[in-house]
């Protein structure tokens, strides 16, 4: 019975108990939480053991699963890895590009599994892509929300578009060669909004459009590669593929349309999209990487690497307001 701590037990954290309770193999043995009225809720409605130190519910445990404010990642990070914990970390990976290269170091030399909370990878829409070549050379991406007081103690850039900062980067094989960005605070002391370009070294290009002001919610990833374009809904959970025909394609829908080179056929097919609890299945990919000893579905270089791109973004838009 792999012996599991819950650190944060906010909005997050919540799902992440309930999700964990579902879960076989596992038991949750505490949780840590400073804040005394949301503890006694946890302590009533779960039955679970509070603790008051960090470092004793680590002493108790196997692996951590930190739900924690993104400030308080890398001192819980770091104290689960020198105790030879297994770690999973809710995104961003840490608060500064100096804690995150100390954890990446850390999780190198200590031989523990780690991963980082970027649950957009197991969104539904974006699994019933598995089975299609995705090579896009141009990414157009829109992730708006709804003004929410929780969650702006850091950029929308870390808040939203890091999640599709990862889906990209997991996506493109290849070095981000320029970034321009522009970003605006509205409603808060960071940036509410921003656009970014993103250049590839093969090419590829990703103009993303994150917001946390808007009045509609929408989050879509359209690609375009050679003789496709996919479309990824991650909110309605709806995926589709338009391409031109190849001759033992099997499309829900085909038509054919007439160009300067022939007759071109054109499929369009909608990918079957199971029901999937995303948070339960990233948990559950995090309890069997231990198990079975093999590498987490996103690393904390992935994490490392989003955050990198953040930064970057962050540090364009700054730029530009001095």
């Amino acid at each position: 019975m792999l012996k599991i701590a819950v650190f944060g037990t906010g909005h997050l954290g919540k799902f992440h108990l309930n999700n964990w309770k579902e879960i076989e193999g596992v038991e949750l043995v505490g949780f840590f939480d400073p804040n005394d009225e949301n503890a006694k809720v946890i302590e009533g409605t779960y039955q679970l053991k509070r603790f008051l130190d960090p470092s004793a519910l680590m002493d108790v445990c196997d692996a951590v699963d930190i739900v924690a404010p993104t400030i308080h990642h890398f001192e819980l990070c770091k104290m689960a890895l020198r105790k030879g914990k297994h770690v999973f970390v809710e995104k961003p990976l840490a608060n500064t590009m100096e804690e995150a290269r100390e954890l990446v170091k850390l999780a190198k030399e200590s031989n523990l599994k780690f991963q980082v909370g970027h649950v957009e990878r197991f969104n539904p829409a974006f699994l019933a892509l598995k089975g299609y070549t995705l090579k896009p050379m141009f990414i157009e991406v829109h992730r708006l929300a709804e003004f929410n007081p929780r969650g702006t103690d850091v950029s929308v850039v870390l808040d939203l578009m890091i999640h599709d900062i990862d889906i990209i980067l997991h996506l493109v094989n290849s070095n981000v060669s320029y970034i321009s960005a522009n970003g605006v605070a509205v409603m808060s002391e960071t940036p509410d909004i921003a656009n970014v370009r993103i250049e590839f070294d093969n090419g590829c290009v990703a103009n993303l459009t994150s917001s946390r002001i808007s009045l509609k919610k929408m989050r879509k990833i359209r690609l375009f590669q050679k003789d496709a374009y996919i479309g990824i809904d991650f909110l309605d959970k709806k995926a589709e593929i338009i391409r031109l025909n190849q001759p033992d394609d099997k499309n829900d829908f085909s038509f054919d349309i007439e160009t300067n080179h022939g007759t071109k056929s054109i499929g369009i097919s909608n990918p079957k999209v199971e029901a999937v609890n995303a948070i339960k299945m990233e948990l559950e990919c995090f309890k069997n990487a231990i198990i079975n000893n093999h590498e987490t579905p996103v690393t904390i270089i992935d994490g490392f690497r989003a955050m990198e791109v953040a930064h970057l973004i962050l540090e364009k838009i700054n730029s530009k307001q001095h």
